[in-house]
C-alpha cells in the first residue's frame, strides 16, 4: 500500500484530475486528500459522456469508495464547497480540516478591486490572495468558526496518517502547477503560496518519510492562463493551426499554448522529488494516438517524443493520457515497479 502525491509540473491545467481519477480506480485508496491554494484552481474529469469541473472537492471524487478530505493548508470558500457537495451528492464522504482558512466575500471584493492583481498578475479574482494575506496576519476566520461547516469538520492529518499506519493507500492531490509556485515559479506572476509536492504534503499534514511516490504530471504541450513569462509559447495563429485551443476551468479565459519545455520539466522534477511522471494531452499533438491504451500501438513519432521527454525529466514516464475520457490511458506502472 502506498502514499502517493500527484502534482502539476508546468503552469497548471496539466490534466491532474484525470490522472488522480485513474490512479484512484486502480489503487483503491481509502482517502483522497487535496492540498493547494483553494478554489482558484479547477479540475476537469470526464467519465463517459459526462464532464465534471470541481474547484474545492478533490478530483478523485469519481472513485466512490474513498473519503474526500480537504487539508488544513487549503482555503475554503463555503459557498463553492457546499454547491459542489450538492451537485456531486458528496455530503456524506467529504470532510474539511477544522483549521482551513475561509474565503469571505470581502476577500473576493478586494481581489477583484486590485488593479495589480487583476490586470498585472492576472488573478482569478476568487479571493485567495487576500484570504492568505489575512491568515498570515492572523486576522482571518477558520473553518471551525462557521456553523454551516460543522458537519464536515475533521482532523484531516490524523485521519490520513491513521490510514497510512494501517497499511492502506492514500492519494494526496495538488492543484495548479510548479510554474506558478510562490517560491519557484515566475514571480511575481504566481499564485499566493507554494505548489510543490513538499507543500502539498504539508497542507495535508503528512511527513516526508511516509511518501512513497510523487507523480508529476506534464502536458505534452504546456499551457498557461494569465500573465507571466512563457518561454516556449506559440503565437495564437500557430496554436490554432495545430488545433490547440483551450479555456480555463475557473476563469474561462483562453489558455496560452506552448511547445514542450524540457528544461522546465527537468527542474520541476528535481524540486518536486519526482519518482515517476505522467504525460497528458498526447492525442492533441499526435492524433494517431487518440484513445490508444497499449504502448505498443503508439506511433513511432509518439515513442520518440516520450523517449526525449523521459530523458528531460530524468524519471520514468509511467502514465500516458491519450484522450479526455477516464479509460483513455496507458498505465505502465506495473512494468516500472518490476
Amino acid at each position: 500500500m502506498t502514499c502517493t502525491i500527484i502534482v502539476g509540473g508546468f503552469f497548471g491545467d496539466e490534466g491532474k484530475g484525470k490522472i488522480v481519477a485513474h490512479i484512484a480506480h486502480q489503487d483503491n485508496p481509502t482517502i483522497i486528500a487535496r492540498g493547494g491554494v483553494g478554489p482558484n484552481a479547477g479540475h476537469t474529469v470526464q467519465v463517459g459522456d459526462r464532464q465534471y469541473g470541481v474547484r474545492m472537492v478533490p478530483s478523485g471524487f469519481v472513485y466512490p469508495d474513498a473519503r474526500l478530505c480537504i487539508g488544513s493548508g487549503v482555503l475554503v470558500d463555503p459557498r463553492v464547497l457546499l454547491n459542489e457537495l450538492d451537485t456531486l451528492d458528496a455530503h456524506r464522504r467529504c470532510f474539511v480540516d477544522f483549521r482551513c482558512g475561509i474565503i469571505e466575500e470581502e476577500h473576493i471584493l478586494r481581489d477583484k478591486a486590485s488593479d495589480h492583481l487583476r490586470e498585472t498578475i492576472g488573478s482569478t479574482g476568487t479571493g485567495c490572495g487576500p484570504a492568505n494575506a489575512d491568515r498570515v496576519m492572523r486576522t482571518g476566520r477558520l473553518a471551525r468558526d462557521l456553523p454551516e461547516l460543522q458537519p464536515y469538520l475533521l482532523d484531516v492529518p490524523a485521519a490520513v496518517n491513521a490510514e497510512i499506519e494501517n497499511g492502506n493507500s492514500v492519494l494526496l492531490e495538488g492543484t495548479q502547477g510548479f510554474g506558478i509556485s510562490l517560491y519557484y515559479g515566475t514571480y511575481p506572476y504566481v499564485t499566493s503560496k507554494d505548489t510543490s509536492a513538499s507543500q502539498i504534503a504539508a497542507d495535508i499534514g503528512v511527513g516526508p518519510t511516509v511518501i512513497d511516490d510523487v507523480v508529476v504530471v506534464f502536458k505534452a504541450y504546456p499551457t498557461r492562463v494569465g500573465e507571466g513569462p512563457f518561454s516556449t509559447e506559440m503565437s495564437h495563429d500557430e496554436s490554432t493551426a495545430l488545433g490547440l485551443q483551450e479555456f480555463g476551468t475557473v476563469t474561462h479565459r483562453e489558455r496560452r499554448i506552448g511547445a514542450w519545455d524540457g528544461e522546465m520539466a527537468r527542474y520541476s522534477a528535481m524540486i518536486n522529488g519526482c519518482t515517476q511522471a505522467a504525460i497528458t494531452g498526447f492525442d492533441k499533438v499526435d492524433h494517431a494516438c487518440a484513445g490508444v491504451t497499449e504502448f505498443r500501438r503508439l506511433s513511432p513519432r509518439a515513442k520518440e517524443f516520450l523517449r526525449d521527454a523521459e530523458a528531460d525529466i530524468g524519471r520514468p514516464i509511467t502514465l500516458i493520457s491519450t484522450g479526455p475520457e477516464l479509460s483513455q490511458i496507458i498505465d505502465l506502472r506495473a512494468e516500472y515497479c518490476t
